[in-house]
């Protein structure tokens, strides 16, 4: 069995799905590519069991189809130093030793059997299907994916909830102390439906997608999706259980609006940071007429900072408390310059919301305040 293909091609997409890959696997077989040779295309596949990424690739002068395992490391750290070219591999059917040539040389392994490597299960009938715009699916993950929560205490808190609709798909991810909910609105689906894709296959799809793909094709029934989009294919567990009535924990009426320049903020808070408490991370917003003032305290080490950031606020003076940590990951992934805060009382969720929303977008982002009762600033 012999094919070409070109080095950097072959590269880029080995490289992306092999971050699907798990050393030690409660099978071995897995913690290898599967190599499927065609006509004129490669396919390779990687899995840990629950993912499964396939990457499509065209080749050429292909003598011969079949299939075969591969170490990624093997391939991987040969590949990334060669300078793009055609390389060709030749594969002995018998014993699956395997050369790889390239311009001055080759190098050569042993591959394994692909009898065990397990089958992918297909959707069930009955699945759901739409598509969305690449950029969107891509914002919809990179908006809300840092407010997933970390721990297994609620396991439907795990993941991001896609919520479908004929014309807009909703995103939205808590932990219990931030919320993030961003509607994309000008989708292409007849359905209504839901489901909750986990942390590790979303965090795949932010790597891979970028802003020039076309449409991402989404089926989805109530154990597994797929995601089919440019060379690629991402298939996954999904996470079972009903996502809670995050529209309840948002408030309708926080009157108390400041809008503040974004960067500004950031910087600020990371420089004030620095000072709080290790434990808290706890900053103090002291909000007057256009006027914030920024400040942190560590008593345990009597260290402390203040620093005041101009801003438009024309309602009731209020001091509130936050983790800076939390803020800023809010700050960081806000679209525009200039940012909302919408606040109603000290111990009461505060909104945040960009001044302006990317196209076809709408953005909310909520934040748990902190007891400034300890702070000591």
């Amino acid at each position: 069995m012999k094919f070409q293909v070109l080095s950097s091609d072959l590269m880029s997409h080995l490289s992306a799905i092999s971050r699907v890959l798990v050393s030690k696997n409660s099978m071995p077989i897995l913690e290898n590519f599967l190599f499927e040779v065609g006509d004129d295309t490669l396919t390779v596949t990687a899995s840990d069991g629950d993912i499964t990424m396939i990457a499509t690739i065209a080749i050429s002068d292909v003598d011969g189809t079949g299939r075969f395992v591969a170490p990624p490391k093997t391939l991987l750290d040969p590949l990334k130093e060669l300078p793009q070219q055609m390389i060709k591999f030749v594969v002995d059917p018998e014993n699956l030793e395997t050369y790889v040539y390239y311009a001055n040389g080759h190098f050569n392994f042993i591959a394994g059997n692909a009898d065990e490597y397990p089958t992918l299960k297909p959707l069930q009938e009955e699945s759901n299907s739409f598509s969305m715009s690449a950029p969107s699916l891509l914002s919809g993950i990179t908006s809300t994916i840092f407010a997933v929560a970390e721990d297994d205490f609620r396991p439907v808190m795990t993941g991001i909830y896609l919520d479908v609709k004929p014309e807009s798909c909703t995103f939205v991810a808590s932990d219990s102390k931030k919320l993030v909910r961003l509607i994309s609105n000008g989708i292409n689906s007849n359905i209504t439906a839901s489901f909750i894709l986990p942390k590790k296959p979303a965090n795949l799809l932010k790597g891979i997608l970028s802003k020039d793909m076309a449409d991402v094709q989404i089926a989805f029934d109530d154990k597994r999706a797929q995601f089919q989009f440019g060379d690629y294919q991402l298939n996954c567990v999904l996470v079972e259980g009903k996502y809670p009535r995050y529209e309840s924990v948002i408030p309708k009426n926080n009157n108390n609006r400041m809008i503040i320049d974004r960067q500004s903020c950031i910087n600020t808070l990371r420089r004030i940071s620095v000072f709080a408490s290790q434990s808290s991370n706890l900053v103090k917003f002291d909000i007057d007429k256009d006027q914030l003032i920024i400040s942190a305290a560590d008593a345990d080490f009597s260290i402390s900072a203040q620093e005041k950031l101009a801003c438009s606020y024309a309602d009731t003076p209020m001091q509130i408390g936050f983790r800076a940590n939390f803020l800023i990951e809010i700050l960081n992934t806000m679209p525009s310059g200039d940012v909302e805060f919408r606040l109603a009382e000290p111990f009461r969720a505060c909104l945040v919301l960009p001044i302006e929303n990317n196209e076809n977008e709408d953005l909310l982002m909520l934040i748990m305040p902190m007891q400034l009762a300890d702070f000591n600033g």
